[in-house]
């Protein structure tokens, strides 16, 4: 994965957001914790996953890979608020024997150890169980990047038009 090139992206963006809402002297970093969990929600409620009542299939997988990729975002928004965008990450370890729920609820709970912690390794650890989910849905390194280069495009757009 581009990591550094994704990294560079978000930081782009995020300054972006940031000086167009006079937001650089704020502290967004627990705004951003809970949009992250926001958008888990949000990409579990297209999985549907955790829905034993129904009946009604998964969303399509590019809306579900479109969900995801908003994940991304906010956890390399956090890495940066961190500082850890010029750290050197091995983020390849993200096979899980969970299924897709378990994951689901073992992301939450790296989000909150993370925003307790601030920690390098933990957020290491929120990254890859992250990477973790995207295996389980089926989702390559390719087309993780693909997606989120799209994204960010969009969400500049938003910007442009007053999201």
């Amino acid at each position: 994965m581009q990591l550094e090139k994704l990294f560079q992206m978000q930081k782009a963006l995020d300054t972006h957001i940031e000086d167009k809402h006079s937001l650089q002297d704020e502290d967004l970093f627990d705004r951003k914790v809970l949009a992250l969990l926001v958008e888990i929600g949000e990409l579990a409620n297209e999985t549907r996953s955790f829905k034993f009542w129904s009946v009604k299939p998964s969303s399509a997988k590019e809306v579900i890979l479109e969900e995801f990729v908003d994940g991304v975002h906010f956890i390399l928004s956090l890495g940066i608020e961190c500082g850890y965008d010029r750290e050197q990450m091995d983020l390849n370890d993200r096979q899980s024997s969970l299924n897709v729920t378990e994951q689901f609820l073992f992301v939450y709970d790296r989000v909150i150890i993370f925003q307790k912690s601030k920690s390098l390794d933990d957020y290491i650890k929120l990254f890859t169980s992250y990477l973790g989910l995207a295996s389980l849905l089926g989702f390559t390194y390719e087309e993780i990047e693909k997606a989120y280069f799209h994204k960010n495009e969009v969400n500049y757009l938003r910007q442009q038009n007053n999201y």
